[in-house]
């Protein structure tokens, strides 16, 4: 009996001591955890370094090691210490919640209602961590941000006079802020071209080309600006919009052209479908791909003013088709489609050299869908014009060129029925009638009289 006690014993310390080993091992694990060194992460993403009447503030925290303890984030300004948000996490551990380890943090920043005065300021947002280090309260990671409280909408000046624009034509408007502005231009409707500083010696005036479409109502012109802070300011721009009466226009379609054309596209489209199908696919879905190409190039313009004096257009030319032109397709006597024609059709001989209308840089030369061969180019403030149906390009994307620089050769690429060039003109994301630009008289009067007369006044 006395041997089986003593046996019992035995295992009784053999067990405390691997109960014993099994708690070191485990504190020591912990330990370790709770003494990582790795500090916590915060992705802060503030478009811009200011705060309006109203921000809205989001970030990112995360933390990879033993889990997020606290987040802290206030503005200090004039010595004042203001809290904005202060969030604290479950305890993780053997006794405590589940960890956190990531988030995110929103919160809306109203400096008024907070009693905080416009001007410099700094917002600090801390991050910790359930680490022992820093006496127990963590790793933690600051990040101080200098920021502009700015609660007070700009205010705009217009400096040019006269703003009257045609259906389907362009203008020019310049106008003075009382601070510079991320957001600016001019709404036409509720189209929206942006504005350009940087041209004249005063950094808060900008200018803006705008147009009207050529379905365009009778909408209202205004001045529209968002200053950093998220402040708005909108003012009417004294002008209008006038109506223009466009042509109407019928393109009969032959077997031939329709045979020959279509086959040269690639048409996602069932092998049995017509010929007609095969058209209308390309003459519409296509041509608005297109378009919508053509419409997004103004966001590689050069903000500076790249041309000078009027346009020049192909030379020895004759117009074949109009801006604006309002066409009917009809195939084996039915109208099948209808589409507007966004730029002038100019013959010449075949193969004739395209002149550049002015001087720019070139943003595009490749092939473009009905349009065939096609070069774009930029002349700043987010004017540009289009050369289509090309045969062969002379020059090639970053190139700068001047004006009657040869860029190319008309020819019949795309969905051209014969050598020529589809010549167009861009106002940021709207094709206008080139004619206005090609007149000498109307560039003068409606540009140059309204920029110089501004350089007067700096």
């Amino acid at each position: 009996m006395a041997e089986m006690i003593e046996i019992d014993w035995k295992t009784i310390k053999l067990q405390i001591i691997v109960v014993f080993v099994v708690l070191l091992i485990l504190m020591v694990w912990y330990a370790v955890i709770r003494l990582e060194w790795q500090n916590p992460v915060v992705t802060l993403n503030m478009k811009y370094p200011a705060v309006g009447p109203e921000q809205k503030l989001s970030f990112s925290v995360s933390d990879t090691g033993i889990g997020l303890r606290k987040v802290w984030v206030g503005i200090i300004k004039d010595g004042r210490e203001t809290v904005l948000s202060e969030k604290n996490y479950p305890t993780p551990g053997f006794f405590g919640g589940k960890a956190v380890y990531e988030d995110i943090v929103k919160l809306t920043i109203e400096p008024k209602k907070l009693n905080i005065s416009d001007g410099d300021a700094v917002l600090r947002l801390e991050v910790r961590d359930f680490a022992w280090h820093g006496w127990l309260n963590g790793n933690k990671t600051l990040i101080e941000k200098e920021v502009k409280i700015d609660t007070v909408p700009p205010t705009i000046t217009v400096l040019s006079k006269t703003h009257a624009v045609v259906q389907g034509g362009s203008c020019l408007a310049i106008y003075k802020l009382s601070k510079p502005c991320p957001v600016t231009g001019i709404y036409v409707g509720k189209n929206f071209f942006p504005g350009y500083s940087g041209y004249f010696k005063d950094p808060n005036t900008y200018l803006a080309f705008f147009a009207a479409n050529y379905d365009q109502g009778t909408e209202t012109l205004s001045v529209s600006v968002t200053d950093f802070g998220g402040n708005n300011s909108t003012v009417p721009l004294p002008g209008y919009v006038l109506k223009r009466t466009f042509k109407r226009d019928t393109i009969s379609l032959s077997q031939n052209f329709m045979a020959r054309k279509v086959a040269e596209f690639n048409v996602d489209m069932p092998k049995n479908v017509s010929v007609v199908e095969k058209f209308l696919k390309i003459n519409s879905d296509l041509r608005k791909k297109n378009n919508d190409l053509f419409e997004s190039a103004w966001k590689k313009t050069e903000k500076d003013m790249l041309w000078d004096g009027h346009f020049v257009r192909l030379a020895r030319s004759e117009s074949q088709a109009s801006f604006a032109d309002h066409r009917d397709y009809r195939y084996d006597g039915e109208t099948i489609d209808k589409q507007v024609h966004l730029g002038v059709d100019l013959a010449s001989v075949a193969h004739a050299p395209i002149n550049a209308a002015n001087r720019g840089k070139v943003i595009l030369a490749e092939f473009v869908g009905i349009y065939g061969n096609t070069v774009i180019i930029d002349h700043g403030f987010g004017l540009m014009s289009t050369y289509s149906h090309l045969s062969s390009f002379d020059v090639r994307e970053g190139q700068t060129v001047v004006k009657g620089e040869i860029i190319g050769r008309t020819g019949t690429t795309g969905l051209a029925g014969g050598d020529h060039l589809h010549f167009g003109i861009l106002v940021h994301n709207l094709f206008v009638n080139p004619a206005e630009w090609w007149d000498a008289t109307w560039v003068k009067g409606n540009v140059l009289n309204k920029i110089n007369a501004v350089k007067l006044m700096n």
